[in-house]
């Protein structure tokens, strides 16, 4: 399907979503947060789709954040429901079942960065600046980056961007676990696509394990964690390609994985 405020396409196995929304720094207002769950329904049901990378359109943004100019307009309640529509479309990139890369080209800021830590894997391109801003209007974090923060670089990194409100560099960034690759910008989507289509030839029902077992066990104890990670690993012997991943390796061929 076609959407107003997004460019999908798929190729290699990959699905590429870009927010574009260029003159506003792709901004995410209600229509965009509403497309982009729609967008990755699409592709997480799409068997022919294995991983989903998701970055901005244009030359300076990934996402600079929800739109202040429709959201400085809500009342309290509407602003709970807009804190949870964005909360909800987190929740869905992180349970999609499949890898989601954040390719960040530009700003990823407030919503943006919350976005962005949605995601599975984060690549940054070393002139991106990513930062928590609400304090500046005198606001918080209202798509789960309070807590997504907290988990991915610590309660101290956590608090120095949400209460300073100031952006951090991507080498800094990177520092801090906040993405986990840096590229310059002129080899960020080259070097992005390749990380996606070496991940989309890996055994899908792996990769989804791994997310499972990473999710699951980031908020459980060691022995629940441990207990979910032997369940996970034993069902992958149930699969057709545990079978093609072993029989492959002992053969020294390479594998052809078919979900299954």
């Amino acid at each position: 399907m076609t959407y107003a405020n997004l460019l999908i396409e798929l190729k290699d196995a990959v699905g590429w979503i870009r927010i574009n929304r260029p003159d506003k720094l792709n901004a995410l207002n209600r229509k965009t947060l509403q497309e982009l769950h729609e967008a990755f329904r699409s592709l997480s049901e799409n068997p022919q789709v294995r991983v989903i990378v998701l970055t901005g359109a244009g030359p300076k943004a990934f996402v600079a954040g929800a739109d202040i100019a429709e959201m400085s307009g809500l009342s309290a309640i509407e602003a709970r429901d807009f804190s949870k529509l964005g909360q909800n479309l987190m929740l869905s990139i992180e349970q999609c079942g499949k890898p989601v890369i954040a390719m960040i080209n530009g700003f990823a800021l407030g919503g943006g960065l919350e976005l962005a830590m949605a995601c599975a894997i984060r690549v940054a391109a070393s002139t991106a600046k990513l930062g928590q801003p609400e304090v500046n209007l005198g606001l918080i974090p209202g798509f789960g980056g309070s807590q997504r923060l907290m988990r991915l670089c610590g309660k101290a990194v956590a608090l120095d961007l949400c209460l300073s409100g100031q952006p951090i560099d991507a080498a800094r960034a990177l520092s801090v676990n906040l993405v986990t690759r840096m590229h310059s910008p002129d080899l960020l989507e080259e070097e992005t696509g390749k990380l996606a289509v070496h991940m989309a030839a890996l055994a899908p029902l792996a990769l989804r394990g791994v997310l499972d077992c990473l999710r699951y066990g980031a908020e459980a104890s060691l022995d629940v964690g441990l207990d979910y990670e032997s369940q996970t690993f034993g069902l992958m012997f149930a699969t057709e390609d545990m079978r093609e991943g072993t029989d492959a390796f002992l053969q020294r061929r390479p594998a052809a994985f078919a979900g299954k």
